[in-house]
């Protein structure tokens, strides 16, 4: 017999975190996530979503099997800033059951409301940053690139016959390193540094404080007040962020544009980890850690997931500029391929530059929207 089940505790959650090895263990696409990490982001720690107001997690029970999963919450952060009544869900799982499905849409909905709020989202990234982002509806070819979503195709159906719409589409695009074509873009960009006097700087972990206050000054000017979604981190929030990044991050795809000493304009991108996650099933211990060392440094990718340019810099190649250093270091550490994503289908101007600079679009990942 079907029942739901509003779980808290650390045991709940790990039987929540479990539940995609039963639902993917025949699927060559999915990565694991590693497991104690996982835990720990979901207890809340350094997790600006978590923190920013109330949240449950539900379980759909079958004879004591876990079939389904949820995680329900309100961003009141997003909610004061933006006038919204929403709540959110996110981190979505279930076996290809609509019973379930649609209890598990059911349960946190009446959560929602049981709290006042009007409206849902989701799935939402379930730490406020571009990890785990809608669900995927084009492009099941492969396994995802370093913290986005995967799923099965029928979590759409489930969605939409449960009634819920469309709220926005987020955009992947593949960027061949290889094929770059050096010579064009090279004098484009050295045409545009020359004329609006910028330049682009490698991220400087020794001068860690000044590049967190330099990106969170970009972020305050570049991130619109139309976007209903977003609300600029707080400068907190994007210490524990970075912080959280160092232990992956490669310099050489880290880049803040300046003008003098003002910052107009960065870009994140990060190995694609995946690769190795894929091989260490969700732990790192007690052999983990070597598989971890060694694959590392056999990544062939990377994924550019955060870049944003102040409106007084913008169409002025500043995007294209970044894009250009990244990949030319990329192809020079051996990278054969990069991801630009999730970019929001509104972003045109993003859009525009990964198209200029080769990326073509191959997945599609879909937030959702729902009136309670």
């Amino acid at each position: 017999m079907l029942q739901i089940e509003e779980i808290q505790g650390v045991k709940g959650l790990k039987q929540f975190i479990a539940l995609p090895w039963a639902i993917y263990n025949k699927d060559p696409n999915w990565v694991p996530p590693l497991r104690q990490q996982f835990l720990r982001t979901l207890q809340g720690k350094n997790n600006p979503l978590l923190a920013n107001g109330t949240h449950t997690f539900f379980l759909a029970m079958d004879e004591g099997k876990v079939i389904g999963r949820v995680l329900v919450g309100v961003n009141q952060k997003l909610n004061r800033e933006k006038g919204k009544n929403e709540g959110y869900i996110g981190l979505f799982e279930v076996f290809d059951d609509r019973e379930a499905a649609f209890a598990l849409f059911e349960a946190a909905s009446a959560w929602l409301r049981a709290r006042g709020l009007t409206s849902v989202v989701g799935p939402v990234s379930p730490t406020n940053g571009d990890d785990s982002r809608g669900i995927l509806i084009k492009g099941f070819d492969g396994p995802p690139v370093l913290m986005n979503s995967y799923n099965p195709p029928y979590y759409q159906r489930f969605f939409e016959e449960y009634g819920f719409e469309k709220n926005m589409d987020l955009f992947a695009y593949y960027l061949d390193v290889k094929n770059l074509d050096d010579e064009r873009f090279a004098r484009v960009v050295s045409y545009a540094m020359r004329k609006y006097h910028f330049r682009i700087d490698r991220f400087d972990r020794s001068r860690l404080e000044r590049e967190i206050r330099d990106i969170k000054t970009i972020l305050d000017l570049a991130m619109p007040a139309s976007w209903g979604h977003l609300t600029p981190p707080s400068l907190e929030e994007i210490r524990a962020e970075v912080r959280s990044l160092l232990q992956f991050m490669d310099p050489d795809l880290v880049y803040i544009a300046r003008s003098g000493t003002e910052p107009i304009g960065f870009v994140v991108g990060l190995p694609d980890y995946n690769q190795v996650l894929k091989r260490l099933n969700g732990r790192l211990f007690p052999f983990g850690w070597a598989k971890f060392l060694w694959y590392k440094r056999r990544i062939t990718g990377a994924r550019v997931f955060i870049q944003f340019v102040v409106p007084k810099f913008r169409n002025k190649a500043v995007n294209s500029a970044i894009y250009h250093r990244l990949m030319v270091e990329a192809r020079k550490k051996g990278y054969i391929y990069g991801e630009g994503s999730a970019i929001a289908e509104m972003n045109k101007e993003s859009i525009r530059s990964v198209e200029g600079a080769g990326g073509r679009l191959y997945r599609v990942y879909r937030i959702y929207r729902k009136e309670l």
